[in-house]
């Protein structure tokens, strides 16, 4: 370790290591909702747990929607956490957490049928979600602050990008499980147990993300903090929303865009194709595995051009091109014909990587060392819930409500025209160091002399 006022030094090899140990947990989260948001998977989830009268998929998504409310209380509880007592630790719970629910969803007895315990049956996957959406609240903002605290200065870009690259991993991984299951089994054994299979996936995942964590040290920044004797004593919650409270703002507003697109393309565009435009199951699947591995293939080179031109030059594209492509793009989707409906989809998930490729390393980047962990999972799960957890049902529930099909791209309008200012009023930290940000974001010195770093 070099002196207190140094982060250690960090060999690339570590730094490689410490961006799949982090991915590996978006992609666990993102394979779980590729799982339940899947035609066919959330069809029999609606039905074996819930059934009777109603949408069998619009309570599948409901089920999805119930884990983003107590999000915000994972992110106040585990955040603050992890800037007392360190960003690896709370990490390794939070990823056995997520794991572990959602292989136990695979495992748990039906409302009717063999084995059955009826309406108990639905109080425990709504649990499982419950504790699953307490633990992510903790992931994300952890994970992201981990890779941009170990990447370079130089890099943080191109290696925050694979945060995301680990959540399209994980959402292809869901559906080739999920359409390999459809294609292997008979639609009555699928309802009857072949659900299931995706679920028990999960765990696996977890175990080798669990182990790949355990095998680091904590970030650089946070032991050059303990180094200092600047590490927080105890949780820093009031620090953390008393003197931050307008960053976190920001980010919630950035957040909103970034979260509606995302669920958007990835947990409601799945039901429209086969609820609302009637594709089938497996089209409808294959046209998203296509679009995610394309997102897949361009997010680190765009995450490598924001280190040369900056963080907002992107988010502000996107923005816009959210506020002026979404309804054109939408009609495209509608035309009846899968080529245009493939080119609709691609418009739209071409403008979301955009903000993919740069948010892991601008969001952390917003708060300084000592708060870093705790004020991004409050805000970033404070928006997701509200926005991002409720999109499937919201859109869904809008679109049977007033019979029009237009309610996606009105959505991701109104999200873009919201966001424009939050991302006009963040400072732009490319190049600069994370040991550098203060309470508003901004450098303790040029960013010119940073960015030798």
């Amino acid at each position: 370790m070099t002196n207190a006022a140094q982060a250690p030094e960090v060999d690339e090899k570590t730094v490689r290591r410490a961006v799949i140990a982090s991915a590996m947990g978006n992609a666990t989260e993102w394979y779980d909702y590729g799982v339940f948001t899947s035609g066919a998977i959330a069809a029999s989830i609606g039905t074996v747990f819930f059934p009777g009268e109603g949408n069998a998929i619009l309570k599948s998504l409901a089920l999805v929607a119930i884990g983003f409310v107590v999000r915000p209380f994972g992110g106040a509880f585990f955040g603050p956490l992890g800037d007392k007592i360190g960003r690896q630790r709370v990490l390794a719970i939070t990823i056995l957490l997520m794991s572990g629910c959602t292989f136990l969803v695979g495992c748990l007895p039906t409302y009717s049928g063999e084995y059955a315990i009826g309406i108990g049956a639905p109080i425990l996957v709504l649990l499982l979600r419950l504790i699953q959406g307490f633990s992510t609240g903790g992931e994300y903002g952890g994970a992201a602050t981990f890779i941009a605290e170990y990447a370079p200065t130089r890099k943080r870009g191109f290696w925050g990008s694979f945060l995301e690259m680990g959540t399209l991993a994980g959402y292809v991984l869901g559906n080739l499980v999920v359409l390999t299951v459809t294609l292997s089994f008979t639609a009555d054994q699928v309802d009857s147990w072949a659900w299931r299979i995706p679920f028990w996936v999960a765990l696996p995942l977890g175990l080798i993300g669990l182990y790949l964590r355990n095998k680091l040290e904590d970030t650089p920044e946070f032991r050059r903090l303990e180094a200092a004797g600047e590490k927080a004593e105890k949780a820093p919650l009031k620090e953390t929303l008393s003197r931050n409270w307008r960053m976190i703002m920001n980010l919630i507003g950035i957040v909103l865009l970034l979260n509606i697109a995302d669920y958007m393309l990835l947990t409601t565009m799945p039901t429209y194709f086969t609820d609302t435009l009637k594709i089938s199951d497996n089209t409808a699947t294959l046209i998203i595995i296509i679009v995610e591995l394309i997102q897949i293939a361009l997010i680190a080179p765009i995450g490598a051009l924001s280190d040369r031109v900056g963080r907002k030059p992107m988010l502000m594209t996107a923005a816009i091109g959210f506020l002026v492509l979404s309804y054109p793009s939408i009609k495209l989707m509608q035309s009846g014909s899968t080529v245009l409906l493939f080119l609709g989809f691609l418009i739209v998930a071409l403008l979301l990587v955009l903000m993919l490729a740069v948010i892991g390393s601008t969001f952390p980047a917003m708060f300084p060392t000592r708060v870093r962990y705790g004020a991004f999972a409050i805000g970033y799960n404070v928006s997701t819930s509200i926005f991002g957890g409720t999109c499937g049902v919201v859109v869904t529930a809008l679109i049977h409500g007033t019979g029009n099909e237009d309610w996606p791209a009105f959505y991701l309008m109104i999200a873009a025209a919201i966001a424009l200012f939050p991302i006009f009023k963040i400072p732009e930290t490319a190049r600069v160091p994370m040991d550098h940000i203060n309470e508003e974001g901004v450098t303790a010195q040029p960013a010119a002399k940073a960015a030798t770093n």
